[in-house]
């Protein structure tokens, strides 16, 4: 019996070994490598002048939003619309400042009636007190009578005020003539206060939003004039440095400059990226790193390009990238100057694929 059980648990070790060396085998890869093409870096030291990437934004814009917490009952415009000066964009649900202005109407009209009275006995007992017909403490109350009914119905005005005052944050009107950008509500929605409801612009009057590093920022003055290049459109377009921030505590070491634009019949809108070159020579002698756009692989917000790995694979390298020259992209990091790259292959890449040097 014990002679049998070794027998059998041989040969379940042959059949398991056996097993495990076709598994191995159904894994090789033996799929062909795909031939690619590579190519060095290139570098550029040939601009010495200070450029940095910028935003355009226009000069007067701005995000409207309410101090009272409802429902929205009506919005009147769209995205795209052109508004005047007050005109109404946004309804909020208003109903129970309704009420309290019905209440505070019968609360001046109640305090209306008591100063009245109270004011005809003040003069009364005063032309009483004068003929000595009343004494110095009759005359003391009457005229603290009167003051505390004078102060009730200025109480009751001053409410009046102040429900009057939270009307207008129920009715969101245009506080300038321009474009609306962007609507972020619809009737049914609850507006919440300090929430952005329409955003709106005025067209025409464009600056960009710059960020300096902190080794140039001390060359940079308001005043000069700098080429802002307007990437969607290839246009360069003339403007003038109006603020330099001198603090960088929220911009991780990066200054805020702001540049007027020229106007100009170019299509430029908000939001575009620009290149800004400033009049000024670089301080920080970097090489920089170009890679044409062709080579790049995108994914969602991702940038990156394929390199060769020492085992003649693939392998995806991702990348920060900064300004556009033309055809080729600034690489800021995750590229080296002395690396190469794959440029075009004749075949699907992916991480890991055995490729061969054309």
């Amino acid at each position: 019996m014990k002679k049998t059980y070794t027998i059998l648990t041989f040969s379940v070790a042959l059949l398991l070994a056996s097993c495990g060396n076709e598994d191995k085998k159904a894994v090789a890869d033996n799929s062909p490598a795909i031939a690619v093409k590579t190519s060095q870096v290139e570098t550029n030291n040939n601009s010495p002048f200070l450029s940095v990437s910028g935003k355009i934004q226009a000069v007067n814009s701005a995000d409207l939003s309410t101090r009272l917490m409802g429902y929205v009952d009506k919005v009147h415009v769209n995205v795209g619309d052109k508004v005047r000066k007050g005109q109404l964009l946004v309804s909020i649900n208003n109903a129970d400042l309704q009420a309290k202005r019905a209440q505070v109407k019968s609360g001046i009209t109640e305090a209306t009636v008591a100063f009245n009275n109270a004011q005809k006995d003040y003069i009364r007992f005063k032309n009483l007190f004068e003929e000595n017909s009343a004494s110095q403490k009759e005359m003391d109350d009457m005229t603290a009578n009167f003051e505390m009914a004078k102060a009730r119905l200025e109480s009751a005005k001053q409410m009046k005020n102040e429900i009057n005052a939270q009307f207008a944050y129920s009715n969101i009107t245009a506080p300038f003539s321009g474009t609306i950008t962007s609507k972020n509500v619809e009737a049914g929605n609850m507006a919440n206060p300090g929430v952005p409801l329409i955003s709106m612009e005025t067209p025409g009057n464009f600056e960009v939003m710059a960020m300096v590093p902190e080794t140039e920022i001390a060359q940079i003055e308001t005043g000069i004039t700098v080429d802002v290049l307007v990437k969607a459109i290839h246009q360069t377009i003339k403007g003038k440095v109006t603020e330099v921030s001198t603090s960088a505590k929220n911009t991780g070491g990066q200054y805020l400059v702001k540049i007027d634009l020229d106007k100009t019949d170019a299509n430029i809108l908000t939001g575009m990226f620009t290149t800004v070159q400033f009049p000024i020579e670089r301080k920080a002698k970097s090489a920089m790193v170009l890679i044409p756009k062709e080579a790049i692989v995108t994914n969602g917000q991702l940038s990156g390009v394929y390199t060769v790995s020492q085992s003649n694979t693939a392998l995806l390298r991702w990348l920060r990238l900064g300004r556009t020259y033309g055809n080729q992209v600034e690489v800021l990091s995750g590229l080296r100057a002395d690396e190469t790259y794959i440029v075009s292959a004749e075949g699907k890449l992916y991480n890991g694929a055995k490729v061969s040097l054309q």
